[in-house]
């Protein structure tokens, strides 16, 4: 099953792993609420605390396709092989899917701006891990 995604892919003319490629869109949501959360906290700003909020439920959604694609690329380019970086990307994967669900559900619950920063940066520590393993995973 996999190997025919890839297959119809390279036939297309698209080579590239899909995870990379991916990943962007939940690390830039990751990024820009925790910048619009720390600006409305600076300027007092309940806006710009909102379109952090919106930053993380894009974020939220985001993370599950990121996510499959790094399986099925993993499975792929690597034959499933079991190493440390995996099993780190793994582990944070899965803590920041429930840190933006946690967070979602707490600024619905009306949280104060200051918890809902500490969320987001707790996202973005996640995030700077996955990162950081991943490219060692690749580039060593």
């Amino acid at each position: 099953m996999i190997e025919s995604i890839y297959s119809f892919l390279a036939a297309v003319g698209f080579t590239h792993p899909l995870h990379p490629m991916l990943t962007h869109v939940p690390m830039g949501m990751i990024i820009g609420m925790v910048v619009f959360s720390l600006l409305g906290l600076i300027l007092k700003n309940t806006d710009l605390g909102e379109t952090a909020f919106h930053c993380s439920v894009l974020a939220l959604l985001a993370v599950g396709p990121v996510i499959a694609a790094g399986v099925l690329d993993w499975l792929h380019l690597q034959q499933g092989e079991w190493n440390k970086f995996i099993i780190i990307k793994m582990i944070l994967g899965t803590v920041l899917t429930i840190l933006l669900g946690v967070s979602v559900t707490l600024k619905k619950k009306g949280a104060s701006p200051a918890m809902m920063f500490l969320f987001y940066f707790l996202c973005l520590a996640c995030a700077g891990g996955l990162g950081y393993s991943g490219g060692t995973l690749v580039y060593g």
